[in-house]
Formats: C-alpha cells, sequence, structure tokens
C-alpha cells in the first residue's frame, strides 16, 4: 500500500512545478522558499540536540507558541524546528523573535525528500501536532529511529471514517506513532482502534495561553480610531461568509449608531474580492493595509494582513467565528474566548465540539443561522471572567503537556 502511495505521489510531481507556479501566482506559496518543500533547506542545522514541530497552519503554530518559548530556554536542546504547509503560518512565525527556533515549509511526502530531509536535520524527536498523519514521513520517521509523538491529536468521524476504509494500511501508519496526546475522548477512542498502542489524554492545547499575548495587542494609534466606535468582529471568515457578516451589519446599523464591523479573512488573498463584494451592498469599506487616517464614514474594516487577529480579539465584545456557516467545521474560538468575548457561530462546528461545549456550560457561546439572528445577539461588553477563566484551564494543560514532553525528552536525549 505505501508503494501505491508512493507511486501516486510520484505521479503528482510530474506536474509540480506547474501547480507550483499556479499557487506562487495566487500568492499561495513564497516564491523565494517554495524549494523548501521539495527538501532543498534554507537554513543550517546546529550541532546538538534538535526538536522537530510539524503543524499544518496557523492554528497549530499558534498552539505550540507556548511550548516553543519554555524549550526556548533549555540549555539541553541545541536547535528547535518548526515545519508548517502555509505562508499564513510562516508569516505568524516571523513575529516571534526566536534565538534557536527556525521555520522551514513542510517537503512533499514523497520517500525520496523525506529522506533528504531527515538526513539535514537529524531530529532527536519529531513531534506531530492534530491532524497531521503522512504516510511516507511516517515510515522514513520510523525506519530512523527517531521517536514520533502526535500532539494535541484530533481526529474527527469523517477523518477517522476515511481511515478505516484502509484498515490494513492506516493501521501500519499508526502503529510508528510512539505516543499520542489526543485533545478530546472521542480522538482518544479513534487512534485505540487505529492501533496506537500508548495514548495519553492530557486535554487541548489550544485552550493554553502566549504569556507574551499583550506584546501583540492592538496599537494606540488603532485603538484611538475604534474608540468612539460600536465595534464587533467576525473572524476566520470564509467565502459567503463575509457577505452574511455584512448584511448582518446592514441590519444592526438601523438601530446601532457609529457602528463597525471588523473583518477577519481566513484568506487574505480574497480581499479585493471580498472588498468588490461588500460595496456592492452600498458599505464603506476600509483595507487595514492601507493604514486609513480615521474611520469616520467607515463600515466594514477589513483586516488583511497576517497574524493581527489577536490585536482585533483584545478590543472586540462580540466574535462571529468562520466556517461555521458554510460546511468547513468551524474555527478555532479560544482566543477570543480568552479575552471575554461572546462566541457566535454558526451550525457547523464539527472541529471544535469539545470546546463549544464547554462555551456553552459557560454560556459565552451562540448557535446562529441568519444575519438577522447574528444582529440580535451581538453585544458590546466584555466578560472578563470567563476569560480568567479559559486562561486557568489553558495553563493547567500546558503544564501536563511539558511535564509529559520533558520526560520525552529526557529519556531520548540519555540514548544518544
Amino acid at each position: 500500500m505505501i508503494f501505491v502511495y508512493q507511486t501516486f505521489i510520484t505521479i503528482l510531481l510530474i506536474i509540480s512545478p506547474i501547480i507550483v507556479f499556479i499557487r506562487i501566482l495566487n500568492k499561495k506559496e513564497d516564491k523565494k522558499r517554495f524549494i523548501e518543500k521539495f527538501s532543498i533547506p534554507s537554513k543550517k542545522k546546529i550541532a546538538g540536540k534538535l526538536i522537530w514541530f510539524h503543524g499544518a497552519s496557523v492554528g497549530e503554530m499558534k498552539s505550540i507558541i507556548p511550548i516553543i518559548k519554555i524549550y526556548e530556554k533549555k540549555k539541553s536542546i541545541s536547535q528547535i524546528l518548526i515545519t508548517s504547509s502555509t505562508i499564513s503560518s510562516s508569516r505568524v512565525f516571523e513575529k516571534y523573535k526566536f534565538k534557536k527556533t527556525v521555520h522551514q515549509f513542510y517537503p512533499i511526502d514523497h520517500i525520496f525528500f523525506n529522506k533528504r530531509f531527515l538526513s539535514h536535520w537529524k531530529p532527536n524527536l519529531a513531534i506531530f501536532i492534530e491532524s497531521e498523519i503522512w504516510p511516507s514521513m511516517y515510515d522514513e520517521i520510523y525506519k530512523s529511529n527517531i521517536p514520533l509523538i502526535l500532539l494535541n491529536a484530533r481526529l474527527t468521524n469523517k477523518t477517522f471514517k476515511n481511515w478505516i476504509k484502509i484498515k490494513f494500511f492506516s493501521k501500519l501508519i499508526f502503529e510508528k506513532i510512539k505516543i499520542a496526546f489526543p485533545q478530546n475522548l472521542e480522538t482518544k477512542n479513534y487512534l485505540k482502534r487505529l492501533n496506537v498502542k500508548k495514548i495519553n489524554l492530557i486535554g487541548n492545547l489550544k485552550f493554553a495561553q502566549d504569556e507574551d499575548e499583550n506584546q501583540f495587542k492592538i496599537s494606540n494609534e488603532l485603538k484611538s480610531k475604534f474608540i468612539k466606535k460600536k465595534i464587533w468582529i467576525a473572524s476566520s471568515t470564509h467565502n459567503k461568509e463575509e457577505i452574511f457578516c455584512a448584511k448582518t451589519h446592514l441590519k444592526l446599523q438601523k438601530k446601532i449608531n457609529n457602528l463597525i464591523t471588523i473583518i477577519i479573512p481566513r484568506h487574505i488573498h480574497r480581499t479585493n474580492e471580498i472588498k468588490k463584494e461588500i460595496e456592492k451592498l452600498k458599505l464603506k469599506v476600509a483595507l487595514h493595509s492601507d493604514k486609513p487616517k480615521d474611520l469616520e464614514n467607515t463600515n466594514i474594516y477589513i483586516v488583511d494582513a497576517f497574524g493581527e487577529t489577536g490585536k482585533f480579539h483584545s478590543i472586540g465584545a462580540s466574535v462571529f467565528l468562520g466556517g461555521s456557516i458554510i460546511e468547513r467545521g468551524g474555527q478555532n474560538p479560544l482566543e477570543a474566548a480568552r479575552y471575554g468575548a461572546r462566541i457566535l457561530h454558526g451550525p457547523n462546528i464539527d472541529n471544535f465540539k469539545d470546546v463549544y461545549k464547554l462555551l456553552k456550560v459557560l454560556k459565552v457561546s451562540k448557535k446562529i443561522y441568519k444575519p438577522d439572528q447574528l444582529a440580535s445577539s451581538i453585544i458590546f461588553k466584555k466578560n472578563r471572567k470567563i476569560g480568567v477563566k479559559i486562561k486557568n484551564i489553558g495553563e493547567k494543560i500546558l503544564k501536563k503537556t511539558i511535564k509529559e514532553l520533558d520526560n520525552l525528552i529526557k529519556n531520548e536525549f540519555k540514548k544518544t
């Protein structure tokens, strides 16, 4: 089965130059660093012990930042490697001025590139985040005797059903995981059925908060522009959801003066398209990248920059989380909830079911279906106490995670 998988990847490689070229044109690929995906490194390996973390995109990147900050201070670790697959995640990484942590784009899952990648970086420990299951890389990691950890593991029912269809193949992959730390009970049960031998349920690492998040708070200059406005935020929105939120604005502005809707698209390359669609509703749009001097006549403010989400979550009392009106499974609501915001979402939240269950218990989230429901659910006052509760949960999960990883690192470093 691995042979069949590798044959399929090899066929894709034949047309990969065309795919890469199109992705560069669409600004989905870094025109200078895309070669990293072919295991041509742009950074040097430092002599000594190296810990490797891999997560798909922004959410996974943010979830491990608190861990990276702790391990940056550990003298036993010479270098930390973070890999991810998206430009947005690399831009988030750039905002942190790490000393011994480097970022590279994750290589194509082909035996040739995987061997080359591992030969260059020689990690002592490989830590994959959430749903990052790569058959060829897992196989090469196992053959290289590198302990493989699946951290904050997440498998949805849909994903599990896909893996179980190829049960024999999937078990050969999942048995290569030394230990998995699932973020919920559902994932724990799925991992057992997929042949993971050692599982330790700690909790969802996304509850953990970056201790230095204050450095990413909104500037006084920008905050002063919103100070006299009534604002609400639509975060991590996808196609069609921006119009949904613009229609909400139209309904809300009938009873709220000085209203501004802040939209933070999940994919900022869509900004011009979003702007044009919203302007058809006769709403005035301002772009964050234009650095407008004032927002006097602005209706919609689009945040078209990477890594700015936290800044705006810090000032919003109501946050609608995208990917939930369309069938995307929802986006992570915890960052906004940590700031004491009321969380509003559509019906499609399979990606964060456990998180939303807790938010519902805490009475800070609400499901909506239509723009008028969203408009009537928006409030303009934060609930700081809820933010503290979520932060405390995150601190406990982070401490347990570090303790487990410390033991794994200590045992592995003794061997080499």
